[in-house]
C-alpha cells in the first residue's frame, strides 16, 4: 500500500500528526510530513510504501483539504 500527501494542498493544521505519529510529523516550514517518504518534486507529493497503513486510514476522513490518500498497490 501507499500513503500519499499532497504538499501543496496541506495547510498545516496538525490532524495527520495527533492521529498517527508513527508517520507523520511537522517540517520547518510548518506542514505536514510523511516520515521516510520520496518527494516527487514535479507534483510535490510525498509517498510512503507501507505494508498497513494503520492509523493513516483515520486521517483520510480528517483531513480538511484531503492532501493525503491510501492506494492498494494492486
Amino acid at each position: 500500500m501507499k500513503i500519499t500527501l499532497d504538499r501543496t494542498k496541506c495547510i498545516g493544521c496538525g490532524s495527520c500528526i495527533a492521529l498517527c505519529p508513527k508517520f507523520f510529523e511537522i517540517d520547518e516550514e510548518g506542514k505536514a510530513h510523511l516520515k521516510k517518504s520520496k518527494l516527487d518534486n514535479k507534483t510535490n507529493k510525498e509517498t510512503l510504501e507501507v505494508s498497513k497503513p494503520e492509523c493513516a486510514e483515520e486521517i483520510i476522513d480528517v483531513c480538511p483539504v484531503e492532501a493525503i490518500k491510501i492506494y492498494d498497490n494492486n
